[in-house]
Order: C-alpha cells, then sequence, then structure tokens
C-alpha cells in the first residue's frame, strides 16, 4: 500500500479496517468510505455486542451498534476534511432485518434525517453474515466542496 497516495484516506480515530483497505478514498469530486462497522478503535470491543466463550454472539443491542457505526462515520469524514452535510449516499447491510429494521431505521433518521442532516439517498440490504461479529455495516458516498 502507498501510504502517501494522497486519494487515501487512513482515519486516526475510526476503527482500523478488517483487511488490507484504507478508510476511504478520494475520486474526483467524491469521497467513498469502505464499508464502517460499529467496532472501537485500539480494542476488538463491539458496542452493543456480548460474545461467549465460543466467540458467538449470545447478546446484541443493534441501537448501540448502529450509532457506533454512524459515529465511525463521522470520524472517517472528519478524518478527510469533509462535512457531515455531504453524503450523498448510504448502503447498509444488516444481518437480520426482520427484528433490527424498525429500530436501524430510528437511529438512522436521528443522524441523516430532518434539519441540519444530509438526507441521502439510502439502500438497506439483508446478508447472511459480516465478517465480525456485528449486525450492522455502512457504507457511505460523499461529495468533496
Amino acid at each position: 500500500m502507498n501510504n502517501d497516495d494522497p486519494s487515501r484516506i487512513d482515519s486516526g480515530t475510526a476503527p482500523e479496517p478488517v483487511g488490507a483497505y484504507p478508510h476511504a478514498r478520494r475520486a474526483g469530486n467524491l469521497l467513498f468510505l469502505s464499508g464502517v462497522g460499529p467496532r472501537k478503535r485500539g480494542t476488538k470491543e463491539i458496542p452493543g455486542v456480548v460474545l461467549g466463550p465460543d466467540g458467538t454472539v449470545v447478546e446484541k443491542d443493534i441501537e448501540a451498534q448502529c450509532r457506533s457505526c454512524f459515529d465511525n462515520v463521522r470520524a472517517v469524514m472528519a478524518d478527510a476534511g469533509v462535512p457531515w452535510e455531504n453524503v450523498v449516499d448510504v448502503l447498509v447491510f444488516l444481518t437480520d432485518m426482520k427484528n433490527d429494521f424498525t429500530t436501524y431505521n430510528k437511529v438512522y433518521a436521528e443522524y441523516f434525517a430532518g434539519e441540519g442532516n444530509p438526507n441521502p439517498a439510502r439502500t438497506t440490504i439483508e446478508i447472511n453474515a459480516l465478517p465480525t461479529p456485528i449486525a450492522v455495516e455502512v457504507k457511505v458516498v460523499a461529495t468533496i466542496d
């Protein structure tokens, strides 16, 4: 990886990526964020997740996970110098649409809808699993002023 690449954004506040990719990349007047989960930087802690001794999820709090994801997205955007209001598209992956959508939708509205928020286009899809024991991941596209 070329860390001197000016198009590459490596956040100093968002959780470290779980693979060989940057937090975000600039392309033209757009900022593309990689998928962002709810983990906390510098730890394997996942807000809203309690793991059993075998590493399986025994308890989850989708509201805590959503809030942490959205806060992590804000951190990447802040480190990239891009205002929150510039978010134009959000793609969200949920592992349990049936049980988690209502809570996710409520928290999403607090961060993205209403006065002072970007009100971006949005797609939410259910997937079987994510690469770590999380129930939600967020991918964002924003404009760069």
